[in-house]
């Protein structure tokens, strides 16, 4: 069972019951995010814990299990404590006591801990969308049983206009993996794609993973972003912001509620679906808001863990899908202001981050509406390809083809990529720009479509007709909200698997 014990105004923690009853008026706890189940950061790095007494002089913490066995004291200062483990290796399990001295003795112990690595997982509802609305569902949550170490842990959906030090609410408390839990009502719990990228990622590491979703359906970037990360893209912190079901949000009201009170967590890395409720507002801030949320959660995690969580922990995010077609929406720039307008990751820009290209996975027929396809399995193996590339430093392909050259003739465009490619021709994917103005192309001006007339082992041939050579422009391929069928844009990596990202390439340099 589990117990609700309110702490001062704001805050709650969630505390297990065990043999060694809390004493519940003295205010002894953990806080909220620490329970039976859970699993900590692996060494290297080293975790952390914290929690209330509002009495006493110290609390003396003991870990005990099968690769490590610790014991250290560490003093109560303003009611709160808080103690760094020494490293330890992957496995489990564990039993973490914390003992009060001084005042009323108090004792808790959680049970069964792991230690592996830690996720966070974030975003809007694409991240909310649980296992349970996925496409073989019945398949996947039949499948659960067979991860116990993989464990999962869920926010509250809760707002606040004040930095909180403690989650003030807990959907799901730490687990291990069950068709209740992973199979919950819609949009509630628990995250497919967080959940498949922890599945995936434990069949190659084959040690325990940790995953904490906090994720909320329709919220713009500008909820997560804490106000020194929007005071550096010139938001003003006080405005409301609105998304495209017109609800209205107030900035960072869910990095003080859902995120903030996360620091203390050592995590070794984060994955990211939102940008949806931005194709519309804020659109072209988006190059400035999302890179900055990433360095400012990378300083405020690290600062949080006292230096465990790495300052340029890995970060990857899924680039948008689909929703409507034959609509300018404001997808494609979004897509584009994902990478902070360089179309790739990791760049100069983005470094150590990773993204799961969608754009070919759309699904008219999804239940929940298009802009939530059901195929979340394909984005969360693309996520883990990049976590193994970026997170772990292994060798394996992860990125689709990215263009290294293009040169023009008087009929065509070369379009040179980075790797051998696997191409349809299309007649309407690409596009150009074809203006006499001596200034870049941008989405005012006028596109016609290039069909592609051949390819090669790494290229593909763009016909530029009726354009003259000198009032070609700009190029840039699969710039629209849906650009292709499923699993059928124009280009692919050689083994047909990861699609190119959409790009757009000026050949007018901006006079900044």
């Amino acid at each position: 069972m589990w117990s609700s014990v309110c702490i001062w105004l704001f805050f709650c923690a969630f505390t297990p019951g065990s043999s060694e009853k809390l004493n519940l008026g003295d205010g002894f706890s953990f806080a909220s995010y620490y329970g039976d189940h859970m699993v900590l950061q692996r060494a290297p790095e080293r975790a952390v814990v914290w929690g209330y007494a509002r009495n006493g002089n110290e609390v003396e913490i003991s870990l005990i299990g099968p690769q490590s066995k610790q014991v250290n004291s560490t003093p109560i200062i303003n009611g709160i404590w808080k103690m760094v483990l020494d490293a330890v290796q992957a496995g489990g399990p564990y039993n973490l006591t914390a003992v009060k001295r001084g005042g009323a003795a108090a004792k808790i112990v959680l049970t069964d801990i792991l230690f592996g690595d830690v996720w966070l997982c974030g975003g809007q509802s694409n991240m909310a969308f649980t296992l349970a609305q996925v496409n073989n569902a019945t398949e996947e949550l039949d499948l659960v049983y067979k991860f116990p170490n993989v464990r999962v842990f869920q926010a509250a959906l809760e707002q606040s206009r004040v930095e909180l030090l403690n989650l003030a609410g807990v959907a799901v408390p730490w687990s291990r993996p069950t068709r209740e839990i992973l199979g919950g009502k819609d949009f509630t719990h628990f995250s497919a794609v967080c959940w498949l990228f922890g599945r995936y990622l434990y069949e190659t590491l084959n040690y325990p993973i940790g995953l904490v979703a906090s994720s909320w359906g329709g919220t713009p970037i500008e909820t997560w972003s804490s106000p020194r990360a929007l005071h550096m893209c010139g938001i003003k912190t006080f405005e409301n912001r609105s998304h495209i079901s017109k609800q209205k949000w107030a900035s960072s009201v869910l990095w003080n509620a859902m995120i903030h009170p996360l620091l203390n967590m050592t995590i070794k890395g984060a994955i990211w679906y939102q940008g949806e409720a931005n194709a519309e507002y804020d659109q072209a801030k988006y190059s400035c808001t999302f890179p900055t949320l990433i360095d400012d959660w990378r300083m405020a995690f690290h600062q949080g863990s006292e230096g465990q969580t790495a300052q340029d922990f890995p970060f990857g995010f899924v680039q948008l899908c689909t929703f409507r077609k034959n609509v300018n929406d404001g997808f494609p720039e979004i897509r584009w202001h994902q990478t902070a307008d360089y179309g790739f990751v990791p760049n100069e820009r983005m470094k150590k981050t990773f993204m799961a290209v969608a754009i070919d996975l759309p699904d008219e027929k999804s239940p929940w509406g298009s802009i939530h396809p059901q195929d979340k399995q394909d984005v969360a193996l693309r996520l883990v390809k990049g976590a193994r590339a970026v997170a772990y430093g292994e060798k394996v392909h992860y990125q689709g083809p990215l263009v290294s050259n293009v040169l023009i003739n008087k009929i065509f465009l070369n379009v040179t990529f980075n790797d051998r490619i696997k191409a349809t021709l299309s007649n309407n994917t690409f596009e150009i720009c074809c203006s006499k103005e001596k200034k870049p192309c941008a989405e005012g001006s006028e596109w016609f479509a290039a069909p592609m007339k051949g390819q090669g082992s790494n290229y593909v041939l763009v016909s530029i007709a009726p354009c003259p050579v000198d009032n070609v422009a700009a190029l840039r391929y699969s710039w629209r909200d849906w650009p292709c069928a499923f699993k059928a844009c124009p280009i692919y990596c050689a083994d047909g698997d990861l699609p190119a990202p959409p790009f757009t390439i000026n050949r007018r340099p901006s006079s900044s």
